[in-house]
């Protein structure tokens, strides 16, 4: 994957729809992701754009990314000089990774003034940054840069803005027939492409090679490079376990390939799992640690207790020691280490060598067996109770760890506060105290119309099936795996939406990256939870089982906008 300098020119493209747009708000989810709400043209748009070291990019989204409570220093300050404005241009600089938005707005007394958002998406140096068009000068960004890291330009309040240092490199949109001829007169390498012409990543370099091999130098390059910067056939393509993305069709590789009709719904589908998860991490990432250390211990006290069964499980040898002394009384005296006497409970009457205290009277020693085999019957009840109670926490943490894999970002705080409840976690101390608000299970549309609800934690669980859903209505869990509870919300759903219901189950479940996962499914009526049971635990009856594999094409498309 890259989002390369070809990539860039191709988007800045498609998002001049946005030029003469007015920004109407600004969120910064998290550290490292701005969005801006345009409307442009009669249609609102959402911008992310995104510094992620892994992720970077700029593009139009329809997904939804919760908001903090309280917005950060930097949004504030976009807030302060966009909001309200409108977008004069949207630029880029000859397939360099660099994309600025020119933005006419007011300041504080009314006067017009003229702002640039300039995204640099540049792997882990990744930058946005609001700049004063008339002097130039860096009003803030999202990442500082003081000159002890950068010793060629500084990126800090006040500064001149400097742009990353130019590669001199040949720009693939300038160069001549004759030079194409010449440079690819002798066979080249990818390697070759990336380094002699501007914009191109590796796979970008290894299609134009395969297509140059099918076709006449000059025309093979200009057709390609043309599909590229139009963004002709946005492509998503999984092969050899990985997956790559272009504004053209991937040749050059085999495998699973989707075509979109724009680059933004492209990267949509690209990183919709992996950056929302991304997000999850940053906001709970002590949470798993925690859980995963949990586990452990759980674990760990799981095969104490296991050891300690084996050996309780002795009883029935002290109770038949006891007897068998206490039938033989006369054969042995005080000072014995051992005795031998015939087994009367076995059916064949074997002898059998009891070890006694040589201490101890023969009455004595038949009731210290006694007294053992009463120690370890109230042991083994006890041991019993133990691994009950440790087995019912770790199916609960595992559930928890599920379901955080799973969370975004809002389900997060919900989970701490079911820990909370639970008596595992402390509370967060906030500023201030948040109103009471219900659970909001994930809400999705099947391709038949019918409204499905998933719950991403076990507040939304409990809340879902047992107070937001009717008794007629269909209820859907992955079959002895943590997962979610999905609604069907109708009492008689056709084979499409019962089948999507089921992916949406294995897809936000344990099972996410397994293949044919057994989903159950039944009436509401019919599930049921056990008194004192854990959130989310619940029993059911009269289920059917549907297999399936989760898709995250399917969940991607069935999610209300």
């Amino acid at each position: 994957m890259a989002f390369d300098g070809l990539f860039t020119f191709a988007m800045a493209n498609e998002l001049k729809k946005l030029i003469t747009g007015r920004i109407t708000k600004i969120h910064q989810p998290n550290a490292l992701e701005i969005v801006l709400h345009i409307r442009a043209n009669g249609e609102n748009y959402k911008l992310l754009c995104s510094i992620h070291p892994s992720y970077a990019r700029v593009h139009l989204t329809e997904q939804s990314i919760d908001n903090p409570a309280e917005p950060p220093m930097f949004c504030m300050l976009l807030r302060k000089h966009l909001e309200g404005g409108f977008i004069h241009a949207v630029q880029t600089d000859a397939f360099e990774r660099i994309i600025t938005l020119d933005v006419e707005s007011k300041n504080e007394i009314g006067d017009q003034v003229f702002r640039k958002l300039t995204i640099e998406i540049m792997g882990r140096h990744s930058n946005v940054m609001l700049i004063d068009s008339d002097s130039n000068k860096i009003i803030d960004s999202l990442k500082h840069l003081p000159p002890t890291i950068n010793s060629y330009r500084t990126v800090l309040p006040g500064q001149q803005y400097i742009a990353p240092p130019a590669q001199n490199k040949v720009n693939p949109s300038t160069v001549s027939e004759d030079e194409l001829q010449l440079f690819f007169a002798e066979e080249k390498t990818a390697k070759d492409i990336v380094s002699h012409f501007k914009g191109f990543s590796p796979t970008h370099a290894e299609e134009l090679l395969h297509r140059l091999k099918q076709g006449e130098i000059v025309n093979t390059f200009k057709t390609f490079l043309n599909e590229i910067i139009t963004g002709a056939f946005p492509t998503y393509l999984e092969a050899d376990k990985k997956t790559y993305f272009s504004p053209t069709k991937i040749t050059h590789l085999n495998g699973k390939e989707t075509t979109f009709d724009n680059l933004s719904s492209l990267l949509d589908r690209t990183f919709f799992a992996r950056a929302e998860r991304d997000r999850v991490k940053q906001q709970a990432g002590d949470l798993e640690r925690w859980l995963l250390n949990e586990l452990s211990k759980l674990n760990l006290k799981l095969k104490k207790l296991q050891k300690d069964l084996d050996h309780a499980s002795k009883l029935d040898k002290f109770q038949l020691y006891g007897e068998l002394l206490m039938a033989n009384l006369y054969q042995f005296e005080k000072g014995m280490k051992e005795v031998t006497v015939t087994n009367y409970y076995s059916d064949n009457g074997e002898q059998i060598t009891i070890p006694i205290s040589e201490r101890k009277t023969p009455v004595e020693n038949a009731q210290s067996y006694y007294t053992k085999y009463n120690k370890a019957k109230n042991a083994l009840i006890m041991i019993n109770e133990q691994m009950t109670k440790t087995k019912n926490e770790i199916q609960y943490f595992e559930m928890i760890l599920a379901q955080v894999g799973q969370a975004s970002p809002a389900d997060i705080e919900e989970i701490r506060e079911e820990l909370a409840e639970q008596g595992y976690l402390r509370m967060r101390a906030t500023k201030r105290k948040k109103k009471p608000t219900k659970p909001s299970p994930e809400q999705f549309m099947s391709s038949s119309g019918i409204a499905i609800s998933v719950g991403k934690n076990n507040k939304q669980n409990d809340y879902l099936t047992f107070k937001l859903a009717k008794k007629t209505d269909i209820w859907l869990h992955t079959k002895d795996i943590p997962g979610s509870h999905v609604v069907i919300h109708s009492n008689d759903p056709d084979e499409t939406t019962l089948f999507e219901a089921a992916t949406l189950s294995a897809y936000y479940s344990k099972a996410r990256e397994s293949s044919s996962v057994p989903v159950d499914y039944t009436e509401i009526r019919q599930v049921k939870k056990p008194n004192g049971s854990k959130p989310g635990f619940v029993i059911y009856f009269e289920q059917k089982t549907l297999y399936v594999t989760p898709n995250e094409e399917i969940v991607l498309k069935l999610k209300k906008k």
